[in-house]
């Protein structure tokens, strides 16, 4: 019994703790150490999740299921990276104390950890989102059939918006004058009006549901109504 309810009572009390001190000025200073023990936990839960990457993918390696290289490259990647900034590969000292050699930043610039970044994850990212334009595109043409009103208004939208992006949009209704009466049937201008106003009102609906559903959440785990976070069911 204290295993379960000495953790729900410590995560309730703190709770509301938090959400008290919020309104009472007075405590905002011990609020703010509660914030350095998050602090600790997030660096214990990368602790754990480099643990389970390893488990994961030397498993995986061990089998020799499919794909295995790939597990070998990531572990690879992930051991030089990690040794990189731990061991403050090429960092050069602080200027301000330049007899301690691991006193500077491994963000400088001309560190390995920097040139990893820039020369490695950073090209890496770039191609993987230009490669996800091309399955979008293939899910969009599945997708935007117009078989019925919702899937023609949602067709037709994306359709504008898509052309307000290119030079064939500005060049489709450049002969209406950007002064007149009708300036805001050009297609630059309907895609701004259209992701100003209606992607807007949609993004704060979305918005205002997903702050409902972490409230909601929250409460639940305050009252000990969801025992999740404990490794079993509610």
């Amino acid at each position: 019994m204290l295993k379960r309810n000495v953790p729900l009572l410590i995560t309730g009390l703190i709770g509301v703790f938090l959400i008290v001190a919020n309104f009472f000025p007075s405590l905002s200073a011990m609020s703010e150490d509660f914030t350095v023990f998050f602090g600790i936990i997030a660096a214990m839960a990368f602790v754990l999740g480099g643990g389970s990457l390893l488990k994961v993918h030397l498993k995986k390696i061990s089998d020799r299921n499919a794909g295995w290289a790939y597990s070998l490259i990531v572990l690879g990647t992930f051991a030089i990276t990690l040794a990189v900034g731990l061991l403050k590969i090429g960092v050069p000292p602080n200027p301000g104390f330049p007899d301690k050699p691991w006193s500077g930043s491994v963000n400088a610039d001309g560190t390995a950890f920097e040139w990893i970044y820039e020369y490695a994850l950073k090209p890496l990212s770039a191609t993987m989102f230009a490669m996800l334009a091309f399955y979008i595109a293939s899910a969009a043409f599945r997708a935007f059939r117009a078989k019925n009103i919702e899937a023609i208004l949602l067709l037709g939208t994306a359709f504008i918006i898509l052309l307000g992006r290119t030079f064939a949009g500005y060049y489709l209704t450049g002969w209406i004058p950007i002064d007149g009466p009708f300036s805001g049937l050009r297609i630059e201008e309907l895609s701004v009006y259209i992701m100003q106003v209606f992607n807007t009102a949609g993004s704060r609906a979305i918005i205002i549901g997903i702050a409902l559903g972490i409230a909601s959440t929250s409460l639940k785990i305050l009252m000990g109504l969801d025992r999740s976070y404990l490794g079993g069911g509610n």
